[in-house]
């Protein structure tokens, strides 16, 4: 049997067959996927004490001030008080790693400096705990500009991930751009199609009941699309959240966003 989302989008995008790709939306009409919510959604992701994803961020907030590792260090230990020393940090990630010559995504960058600084064995993507860290990062960077992508070295990896969003894949034979910049502000199966926009990442979707990471969301979609997903934290998913955040550029950072 089919799922039903299969026949939704195969429904939705078969008027739209013979049409031309919309190609890159001009920067000036980027919009937050908060934009296309409905009036409750807003208010949940606007209310600090409504809002599920802020129990991840006071979550990753004790375990910044936490000492991990062989040599007992927290990350306060390095970074100081986070409210200043991490302003502004996620909203240029993924960034280019000069050392390991690559991108790497903010989660990679909090499990590298727990090997690296504090001695301690890596967390499992999606695993709570990251979620959390990674969430209470980012908190401090909501309503800063993202700047992900200014890196000169970061260009080839931008064009990869770019290449990967405009490949159709999976038995639908869809791409990334097919929904999100030919049918956004459509519907599929009563949600709203969004730009695609990552600039609240990670956030609490209602349809998991949980946080979650970009990572996660795009292996959704490539499920979605009955295609093969990436595993978390391969060079191809890491180019794709790299070229989406850099085409958010200028768009404010939302974390803890709050989704359907």
């Amino acid at each position: 049997m089919i799922p039903w989302r299969a026949i939704a989008i195969a429904a939705l995008l078969a008027g739209a067959a013979t049409a031309l790709l919309a190609g890159d939306i001009p920067p000036e009409a980027r919009r937050s996927g908060y934009t296309f919510m409905g009036l409750d959604t807003r208010a949940m992701q606007d209310d600090d004490t409504s809002n599920p994803g802020m129990l991840f961020v006071l979550d990753g907030e004790a375990l910044w001030a936490k000492k991990f590792g062989s040599i007992g260090k927290a990350c306060a230990d390095c970074h100081g008080e986070a409210r200043s020393s991490m302003k502004g940090v996620a909203a240029r990630y993924p960034a280019f790693d000069k050392a390991l010559g690559r991108p790497v995504t903010l989660d990679q960058r909090i499990n590298l400096c727990r090997a690296n600084h504090q001695q301690a064995t890596p967390l499992p993507y999606e695993s709570r705990d990251l979620l959390a860290l990674s969430a209470f990062i980012a908190h401090q960077s909501r309503g800063a500009p993202i700047t992900a992508g200014d890196d000169p070295q970061a260009k080839p990896f931008i064009a990869q991930g770019r290449a990967l969003y405009m490949q159709r894949q999976g038995q639908l034979n869809l791409a990334c751009t097919n929904c999100h910049d030919d049918n956004f502000d459509k519907r599929l199966a009563g949600a709203p199609i969004t730009q695609g926009q990552p600039t609240g990442y990670p956030l609490y979707r209602l349809e998991w009941q949980t946080m979650g990471s970009l990572e996660r969301r795009l292996r959704s979609c490539m499920t979605g699309v009955r295609a093969q997903a990436y595993d978390y934290g391969s060079p191809e998913l890491v180019a794709l959240a790299l070229y989406l955040m850099s085409r958010a550029r200028g768009l404010p950072m939302e974390t803890p966003a709050v989704r359907p």
